[in-house]
């Protein structure tokens, strides 16, 4: 395949591109970005649907107005309707780790003594080394410090933005001049990237979630096992599942200290369980995440690991869609 001439124009836009990406990173935009984007996307993939039911120009307009604003109070009242279960007694986080923590220490007499030696000798102990580390990360925990106020500020005018963006795309066909054009079709690559990676990673994690809500909620209570925070684990699986991969691990984790709280065999059972869903995860990034950007998971797991080191947290949620939109610009090339 020949590949494409390489002109002044391009170099400039990617350059832009890439600072405003790395930009993004170093001061902590990355909530809004994606905020922005979610709200973009899902009015530009709804927007069709709705506009052609309504004849005429003004219509249009109204119609994707009125699906942005549908749009934008939805995932605001998502997000406050997880930091209300969060915050109650039955969410809390606090109350989790700590309820961990209080497993480990008493789980430690029917350990096999491989695994006792490699951990934390009490429960004050894993406290402090969970508090280390949330201090360590403190600049990388978005939601987290004395500036929430702020990111919370960035994230609902980066959905105002991402709606008014949409509502401009329903309103006008621009002609784009050459660098103009270029900068869109970046930004274009991006937004498919974006919607690639997001979406398809909502649709594996509501599937691990599904099969890990019917092993808590109701295979474990058919056996007569009841675990505690079986609704805290069952949302966290969800958040954390929208990493690809490594998402899976951590909520694997929480799962199974909790499973200790009753017996070291149900530990083990729920461990057999969660390697399976595990498998069921690569299988599902290879068929629907895999597909849509042509990559394997451990592509995107060696980017993740290469993302954090050197951004920490933004970097693994930020590092599969990066890769996705780096794909979109060599394969656009005919360079890959």
């Amino acid at each position: 395949m020949q590949i494409k001439a390489l002109t002044k124009i391009d170099i400039a836009a990617w350059l832009i591109m890439a600072t405003a990406m790395l930009y993004v990173l170093h001061y902590n935009l990355l909530p809004g970005l994606l905020a922005g984007l979610l709200v973009f996307e899902l009015v530009h993939i709804i927007s069709p649907y709705i506009a052609h039911k309504f004849p005429g120009y003004i219509a249009k307009v109204i119609a994707v107005g009125l699906l942005a604003v549908c749009v934008i109070g939805l995932l605001t009242l998502a997000v406050l309707g997880l930091i209300t279960f969060f915050n109650s007694d039955s969410g809390r986080l606090p109350n989790l780790i700590g309820r961990m923590a209080q497993i480990i220490e008493d789980s430690r007499t029917i350990l096999p003594g491989w695994i006792d030696s490699r951990l934390p000798a009490n429960a004050v102990v894993l406290q402090h080394l969970l508090t280390e580390w949330l201090r360590d990360n403190a600049t990388n925990l978005q939601f987290w410090g004395k500036e929430a106020g702020r990111y919370v500020a960035h994230i609902l005018i980066a959905m105002i933005i991402g709606g008014m963006l949409a509502l401009r795309e329903a309103m006008t066909d621009d002609q784009y001049k050459p660098f103009s054009k270029a900068m869109v079709q970046r930004t274009t690559y991006f937004g498919h990237a974006f919607r690639n990676i997001v979406f398809a990673q909502v649709r594996i994690s509501a599937i691990n979630t599904t099969f890990t809500a019917i092993y808590l909620a109701v295979v474990l209570p058919l056996a007569g096992i009841e675990l505690p925070f079986v609704k805290t684990m069952i949302v966290i699986t969800f958040i954390v599942g929208l990493l690809p991969v490594i998402g899976n691990l951590i909520s694997n984790a929480v799962i199974v200290v909790v499973s200790m709280s009753h017996s070291f065999a149900i530990a083990l059972g729920s461990l057999m369980f969660l390697v399976v869903i595990h498998k069921l995860e690569y299988f599902l990034n290879a068929r629907i995440v895999g597909g849509k950007i042509k990559a394997n998971a451990w592509e995107l797991l060696i980017v993740m690991v290469l993302m954090e080191a050197a951004f920490g947290v933004a970097g693994v949620v930020a590092a599969p869609i990066y890769y996705a939109y780096i794909k979109s610009e060599l394969r656009a090339r005919a360079l890959i």
